[in-house]
């Protein structure tokens, strides 16, 4: 989308003009960080500000990452400048022509485009993507063995910053803490002819959260799993406290099988302990046999519990919900991370998602590196209080 070349406002206001716009973009829905301003305003010093056209490039270019976020972007800027200059600001043309160059690190290759976009029109621009932007948000269902395993290499770099949670064990603390430490108190008045100088105190000391990720390892999530269980395994490596449970027909616990550093070793340890990979689905049989041997016994006790599943299920979906139900009494934070959320039109229709979904606390995307690196910053960045708000999105 084109603009007109006219003059639009001095250089003098564009700073503060510029933020009023950005603020305008956040009341009308658009996510922008504070980062994102800065950039524009950087943007505008370079190009100026002058006219219509640099003015919208550099704040489409500055503050736009999501193509379906460009009409409310043309909207907003046409209102807000007709608003603040009294003018009305026309959108004219088609968009600028652009040669798309996917980055592969080999430089004959780039000079190849080059060339192509100096012999053809000056309006060409040509723009680049990096192999490893786009893998890490492409589907796992469409990716090769070759990039699969590059993105396990990807995945070992995550950071599972580890959560922490109060002990009831209490440590000494460094300035006015829960309870008096009278050993210390008095160890200190000893130091002064038994004069109490100085007070200890104790406070509780802090663990890290335990996390359980329960993987769906039946046929309707084949295309998924291989990649899953390879970001279960980083998580056991880089988090600690992790246990990992495979669920198709049956449970099966993998934790100890995932603890080598080498995923290839972890992977050919694990799977094999996997009876029913690519098989069916008792989604509420196995949560029962959970909840009965491993959750409600201490382990789901104040842990973040991630189910990793597409909600298909075979079972009784009313044994399911119940099931879900006890668990969820017994955890920090209940996330379900569904792989065939993204998929445009999605709805949770199937019996076992639609039983499941009441109960748990966040319901997340899982079909792509991106959408498990969110999930990993959500994992890290849950807190110290019970969650009360049902987060499902």
């Amino acid at each position: 989308m084109g603009t007109t070349d006219e003059a639009i406002l001095p250089v003098d206001h564009g700073e503060r003009l510029a933020v009023g716009f950005c603020r305008v973009l956040r009341r009308a829905g658009l996510r922008l960080p504070p980062s994102a301003t800065i950039n524009f305003v950087e943007a505008l010093g370079l190009v100026g500000a002058e006219t219509r056209d640099a003015l919208y490039w550099a704040g489409r270019s500055t503050l736009i990452h999501r193509p379906e976020d460009i009409a409310l972007y043309d909207r907003v800027f046409s209102v807000y400048w007709q608003k603040q200059m009294g003018e009305t600001v026309s959108f004219e043309g088609t968009p600028q022509p652009v040669v798309l160059a996917l980055d592969l690190g080999e430089d004959d290759e780039h000079d190849d485009v080059g060339d192509d976009a100096d012999d053809g029109d000056s309006e060409i621009q040509p723009v680049r993507f990096s192999r490893t932007e786009i893998l890490t948000n492409k589907d796992f269902a469409d990716c090769t063995q070759e990039e699969l395993d590059e993105l396990t290499r990807l995945m070992s770099r995550l950071a599972f910053t580890t959560s922490q949670r109060r002990s009831r064990r209490l440590t000494p603390a460094k300035g006015r803490g829960d309870r008096p430490d009278l050993r210390r108190t008095v160890r200190w008045a000893l130091r002064h002819h038994g004069e109490p100088m100085h007070r200890a105190y104790l406070e509780k000391a802090t663990r890290p959260r335990r996390l359980v990720l329960v993987l769906d390892v039946s046929g309707s999530m084949e295309p998924y799993a291989r990649a899953l269980i390879r970001f279960a395994h980083a998580a056991v490596v880089a988090r600690g406290r992790t246990e990992v449970f495979a669920l198709g027909t049956r449970l099966t616990r993998l934790t100890r099988h995932l603890t080598s550093r080498d995923p290839d070793i972890a992977l050919r340890a694990a799977l094999p302990e996997v009876k029913d990979w690519a098989g069916g689905t008792r989604l509420g049989e196995g949560i029962r046999e959970f909840n009965d041997e491993w959750a409600i016994r201490g382990m789901a006790r104040g842990s973040i519990v991630v189910i990793l599943s597409d909600g298909w299920d075979r079972g009784d979906p009313t044994q399911l919900g119940q099931e879900m139900q006890r668990l969820r009494r017994v955890t920090r934070e209940l996330i379900w991370v569904n792989p065939l959320k993204a998929t445009p039109g999605y709805a949770p229709l199937a019996a076992g998602m639609a039983a499941a979904l009441p109960h748990v606390d966040r319901f997340i995307e899982g079909h792509s590196y991106a959408s498990l690196e969110q999930l990993a910053i959500i994992l890290a960045g849950v807190g110290s209080d019970r969650v009360t708000e049902l987060r499902v999105s």
